[in-house]
């Protein structure tokens, strides 16, 4: 399922209806937790799932006494309109009658769900702040074959999954075409959801410059942020915790609709500190662009020691999961 500008959902490849993929989707989470019988069930962002798909699933291990547990981005979108959204979708009631835990996989400092968000005090005793998810890029890694590679080291632009990412890569595009003294080349990964006639139309664009480089999708994203100087995002969750986890200076793009989400999350980074921001305007010319790009490679990195301050999630959910996972400990419940 991928999501929409409006923020409806559709189907990626099946050729069926959203209903139809729902029900599908369903029944395999259902099937699979009812045969596996897990000792945690661990639910991403939706405390329902999409449009209700878990709360089957949920209901089953409630019964069976087993763990529930939500875990939450660092910021969602706007406290109130997602706290109208959970009203709407009974996602308190749902909070009391199935979760054990919620994990906030960021910190307070950055966004406090207790707080900020309207109803959530009634469940302070559950939440815990994991901090932010580092990434490493390994000696595994390897980058898709034929990926051509500027020979210089060069400014990473991502989109994460590029549903919505065709504004920022046509910014900056046109800040290299109507700039040729930029000193560093780029390379812009379009993301595996940009559309396939909107990825065909930027090649074109790229295939007449000299300095930019691109590429759909590359599974070990990690692997590109050795050689960058910089990047440039719309400042996902997943990109945030790649550019603290690489300590890159950063400039974020973040988009504004459907969700506050992501510029919630640039604009509180960029009081901390870490990034620089620029809110996507189309009426802005390309030199807006151009001159974030030729200073990035100044720019101060996050810095380590307010990056190690942020980046403890692995430890700290490896942690929470222990008690609830540990074989030792299992059987020791069990008996």
């Amino acid at each position: 399922m991928i999501k929409l500008k409006n923020g409806d959902y559709t189907s990626l490849k099946l050729n069926i209806n959203l209903s139809k993929t729902l029900e599908i989707r369903e029944s395999i989470i259902a099937h699979t937790a009812s045969i596996f019988d897990p000792d945690m069930f661990l639910v991403d962002k939706e405390p329902l799932g999409l449009r209700g798909e878990v709360e089957e699933t949920l209901d089953l291990l409630t019964r069976r006494g087993r763990r529930c547990v939500l875990g939450l981005r660092d910021v969602m979108d706007d406290p109130h309109a997602l706290y109208q959204e959970w009203e709407r979708k009974g996602v308190y009631p749902a909070l009391d009658r199935y979760y054990h835990d919620i994990w906030v996989y960021g910190v307070p400092e950055m966004f406090d769900p207790i707080s900020e968000i309207p109803g959530m005090r009634r469940v302070a005793d559950r939440v815990s702040f994991t901090g932010y998810i580092e990434r490493q890029a390994t000696e595994t890694d390897r980058l898709a074959p034929g990926l051509q590679l500027p020979d210089k080291p060069y400014i990473l632009v991502t989109t994460g999954g590029g549903g919505d990412g065709a504004g920022l890569i046509d910014w900056v595009l046109r800040a290299y075409e109507s700039d040729m003294t930029i000193a560093y080349p780029a390379l812009l990964v379009f993301g595996p959801f940009m559309h396939l006639e909107q990825r065909r139309q930027f090649q074109e664009r790229v295939d007449r410059l000299s300095n930019v480089f691109a590429t759909t999708f590359q599974s070990n994203l990690e692997a590109l942020y050795d050689r960058a100087v910089g990047v440039v995002a719309m400042g996902g969750y997943n990109t945030f915790c790649e550019i603290l986890s690489f300590n890159k200076p950063a400039l974020l793009v973040p988009r504004t609709e459907p969700r506050q989400e992501q510029v919630i999350r640039a604009e509180r980074a960029a009081k901390l500190g870490l990034v620089r921001v620029l809110l996507q305007d189309d009426r802005l010319p390309p030199v807006a662009m151009a001159t974030s790009l030729h200073a990035i490679c100044n720019w101060p990195r996050p810095g380590a020691a307010l990056r190690q301050s942020l980046l403890g999630g692995l430890d700290r959910i490896a942690e929470l999961c222990a008690p609830f996972i540990d074989p030792q400990r299992r059987r020791a419940r069990s008996a």
